[in-house]
C-alpha cells in the first residue's frame, strides 16, 4: 500500500519565484537600499540614473524578487536602451565602470537572472551586467563579453604611507615639478570650471580618436550630484592644462573623467590633481579612491594607476540570453577612429551626441 500511495502522490514541482519590476526614480525603497547596502556604488544612485535619463532618455528599471510594500533585499538596476541603429537592450548600467547586483542573499542572483531572462528575452537583444565580485552560478545562461581592470586606492593608510607608495619618478617628481612651475589648482562645479574641463576633454578625445561625450551629459551630472561632484582644474598662467572630475558615494571618492593638454604633460598637472584629491579625501576620512576601469589594451592608463599605488582587480562584462554587442565596436571602428580627429569642432561634438545615444 505504501508503494501504491507513493505512486498516486502528485508530483511536487518548484514554482519559479516571481520577479518584479520597479521604477528606482519613483520607488523610495531603492534609494534607501542603495544607501544601506555595503556593495552599492555611485552608479546605483538615483543621481546617476537621473543624469542618464535626462541626457540619453534611457529608462531606468530595477528587477527584484520583493513585492510592493516589502523591504528590498535584492535588486539589479538596468537602463532600457532603445536604438534604431544598434537595437534594444538592457544595460546595467550605461557608462558605468561596474554595477554589481545588490543582494543580501547570494543565492538570489540565480533566481533574479532567470526571471530577467524570462521577462525580457523576447523584447531585447540581450541584458548586460558588469560584475565586480558577484559570482554567477553555472545554471545562469550568460556569455562572457569583456574583462577590464579596476584600480582602487586604499585610503585607510596614513597620508605619509600613501605618498611613499606613489611612484618616485612618474608621480612624486611630477608633483614637485607642478609646484615649482606654480601651477594653480582650482575646484568646484561652476560653469567656468565645467567649460574649462570640457575644452580639455575635446582635446583628449581627439588625441585618443574617440567621440566626445555631450556637454549636456556633464551639465546633468553637475545638476544631479550637486556638492558630491567636484571638478578640479590645474592652470598655468591662467591657461587650463589638466582637469579631473570626481564623484562621491558614501565613503568612496570615484575618479570618472580626466583630460589634459598634452603640450604641458611634463609639468605634472594630472599627478598634482590626483594628489590634491587624495589629500582632501583623507581629510574627509573617506575609505577608498575608486580610480575606475581600464581596458587591458590601455597599458599607459593601467601603468599610471599602478604608479598611484592602487590595487588592481577585474570587472567582468557578461550578456544574458543571447547576442553580440556591436555598439562598442561602432565607437572604436577603424573607420570611425580615422575620421574623428579631422572633423571640425561642431561635427566632432555632434558625432558624440549621436553615437553615445545609441551606444549605451
Amino acid at each position: 500500500m505504501l508503494l501504491v500511495g507513493s505512486a498516486l502522490r502528485p508530483e511536487v514541482r518548484e514554482r519559479p519565484m516571481t520577479v518584479f519590476e520597479i521604477n528606482p526614480q519613483k520607488d523610495k525603497r531603492w534609494s534607501s537600499f542603495v544607501e544601506s547596502h555595503p556593495g552599492s556604488s555611485v552608479f546605483h544612485t538615483t543621481e546617476w540614473l537621473a543624469a542618464l535619463e535626462r541626457t540619453y532618455r534611457y529608462k531606468p528599471r530595477v528587477f527584484t524578487t520583493c513585492d510592493a510594500g516589502e523591504p528590498l533585499t535584492n535588486g539589479i538596476v538596468f537602463c532600457e536602451v532603445n536604438s534604431w541603429l544598434t537595437g534594444s537592450k538592457l544595460v546595467s548600467l550605461p557608462f558605468s565602470d561596474h554595477c554589481e547586483p545588490l543582494l543580501t542573499d547570494p543565492e538570489a542572483i540565480n533566481l533574479l537572472l532567470s526571471g530577467i531572462s524570462r521577462k525580457s528575452s523576447d523584447r531585447f537583444q540581450y541584458a548586460e551586467i558588469r560584475l565586480r565580485s558577484v559570482q554567477l552560478g553555472s545554471q545562469v545562461d550568460s556569455q562572457f563579453q569583456s574583462e577590464h581592470f579596476l584600480h582602487v586606492l586604499d585610503l585607510t593608510r596614513s597620508l605619509e604611507e600613501l605618498y611613499s607608495n606613489l611612484h618616485h619618478n612618474c608621480i612624486r617628481r611630477k608633483i614637485l615639478r607642478a609646484d615649482r612651475e606654480r601651477l594653480v589648482l582650482d575646484q568646484g562645479r561652476s560653469e567656468v570650471l565645467l567649460k574649462e574641463f570640457y575644452s580639455l576633454l575635446l582635446l583628449t578625445r581627439r588625441r585618443h580618436r574617440l567621440p566626445p561625450q555631450p556637454f549636456a551629459w556633464f551639465q546633468n551630472l553637475v545638476e544631479c550630484f550637486g556638492p558630491r561632484l567636484v571638478i578640479r582644474v590645474a592652470r598655468l598662467e591662467g591657461r587650463p592644462i589638466a582637469a579631473i572630475l570626481t564623484l562621491r558615494h558614501k565613503q568612496t571618492i570615484v575618479y570618472k573623467y580626466g583630460c589634459s593638454n598634452e603640450r604641458y604633460h611634463k609639468l605634472g598637472g594630472m599627478p598634482r590633481l590626483f594628489w590634491q584629491a587624495i589629500q582632501e579625501a583623507k581629510a574627509d576620512k573617506l575609505h577608498e579612491f575608486d580610480l575606475g576601469r581600464s581596458d587591458p589594451a590601455n597599458t599607459g592608463l593601467i601603468r599610471f594607476k599602478d604608479h598611484l599605488g592602487a590595487t588592481p582587480s577585474t570587472v567582468s562584462y557578461r550578456h544574458l540570453f543571447r547576442s553580440q554587442d556591436s555598439s562598442k565596436d561602432m565607437l572604436k571602428s577603424p573607420l570611425m577612429r580615422a575620421i574623428l580627429p579631422h572633423l571640425p569642432d561642431g561635427l566632432f561634438r555632434l558625432a558624440g551626441e549621436i553615437l553615445y545615444r545609441h551606444a549605451g
